[in-house]
């Protein structure tokens, strides 16, 4: 009888358990569909993997719809920097199985699963024990992988209902993420022909001035100057589009090599070295040497963006652009970039929108021309290695851009 009793007892623990478990799974489904930020969503979708199966760490993997590779977009262990280092084959690793194959795959002991890729625990110094990995299907296609690793009580086993569970979520996640990114190519498209209709508008005007007859010719001159102004704008703005979309998409990839962080300041300066002296500004390098493992040439764009925008606002004549490089105080791993202007500075209310999309500070966006996407876009390379950028501004003290990069491991 107590024995009938606690059998009974225990099932209906277990039956409750699961109830909870599916209605916390509806309540994150629910969440998951209001979330349209692409970033933002993944992260929630690793929060939620993590806790629907009680496991240490999770992941997301995500096709290349281009190239058809497997990556990692979002990790609980993995930084920015070293997802973009990993590329995870179709063949020769659980998630490229699980990606193939359309079905999930639980492993009690990775060590022994001839499909496991070792790479990963190698770069990241972890242990993998037991992995559980579904699909994400969306318009009956396989766009990625979810993956949970590790019990965290590592006496508790695997259940059909961890799979089940983790299934269920990684559907929902697939339909969250396919509107994500529909929104986030309505939303950017949108802003783009908006943004393009004033130089085309431009344009347009200036053709019909030219077929005027009676146009005299310092008219037609300052016109052709017109479109000509016009026609680089828009080359400007649509290389800029394509950066920005390629970056947002995770399209963009890092082409990593070890260089000398200071010595690319240095050359960074000599680019804009005319310009500065143009505008009697002058330039500083200072700092250590530290080598870091990155995009050369991306880290490059983004301190000749932050170079040229310190000359611009700086002041008339006597002004100073100083970049400097260091090791971030407290934080292993990371070095710290300074750009430091003597400029205009920039109102606390204009800080706060300095990173958004065609964003210029109305006191200067006539006198100086940009396409309003520079900052953005240096912002998104900073992180795609896994670091941050920030600024401080001071009205009529000057501004200064810091950034973090990795250091090189070796």
């Amino acid at each position: 009888m107590t024995d009938g009793t606690s059998s009974s007892d225990f099932q209906v623990s277990k039956y409750l358990q699961l109830m909870a478990r599916y209605e916390r799974l509806m309540e994150i489904t629910r969440q998951l569909n209001s979330v349209l930020d692409l970033g933002s969503l993944l992260l929630k979708i690793i929060d939620a993997s993590i806790e629907l199966t009680r496991t240490e760490q999770s992941s997301i993997l995500l096709i290349d719809p281009t190239t058809g590779e497997l990556r990692f977009e979002a990790s609980s262990s993995l930084s920015g920097g070293a997802m973009e280092q990993i590329v995870v084959p179709m063949e020769g690793s659980l998630a490229g199985w699980v990606a193939t194959n359309g079905e999930p795959v639980l492993v009690e002991n990775t060590q022994a699963d001839t499909r496991w890729f070792s790479k990963i625990d190698k770069t990241i110094k972890f242990e993998t024990r037991n992995l559980l990995g579904v699909p994400m299907i969306a318009h009956g296609k396989v766009i990625g992988v979810v993956e949970v690793i590790n019990k965290v009580n590592e006496q508790e086993p695997w259940t059909e209902d961890d799979v089940n569970t983790l299934s269920a979520l990684a559907a929902q996640a697939a339909i969250a993420i396919e509107n994500a990114r529909l929104f986030q190519q309505s939303d950017f498209v949108a802003e783009m022909v908006h943004e393009l209709r004033t130089p085309l508008a431009a344009l347009k005007l200036s053709t019909t001035l030219l077929l005027r007859p009676t146009l005299d010719e310092n008219t037609r001159d300052d016109t052709i100057g017109t479109m000509a102004t016009e026609i680089d704008r828009l080359i400007r703005l649509t290389t800029d589009f394509l950066d920005l979309a390629r970056l947002e998409s995770g399209r963009a990839r890092l082409e990593l090599e070890h260089f000398d962080v200071l010595t690319l300041a240095k050359e960074s300066l000599q680019v804009v070295e005319q310009q500065a002296h143009d505008k009697h500004v002058e330039l500083v390098a200072d700092g250590t040497s530290i080598m870091s493992h990155g995009d050369r040439g991306k880290v490059k764009q983004v301190l000749l963006n932050l170079l040229t925008n310190a000359i611009k606002y700086n002041k008339p004549a006597g002004g100073e652009v100083r970049c400097s490089v260091r090791q971030l105080d407290g934080t292993e791993g990371f070095c710290l970039v300074e750009v430091r202007d003597t400029g205009l500075g920039i109102s606390k209310e204009n800080q706060e929108k300095m990173f958004q999309k065609f964003f210029r500070v109305s006191d200067t966006a006539e006198a100086v021309q940009g396409t309003g996407l520079g900052l953005v876009i240096a912002k998104r390379i900073v992180e795609a290695h896994g670091g941050e950028m920030w600024m401080e501004s001071e009205l009529g003290v000057g501004t200064a851009f810091s950034f973090t990069l990795p250091m090189s491991q070796q």
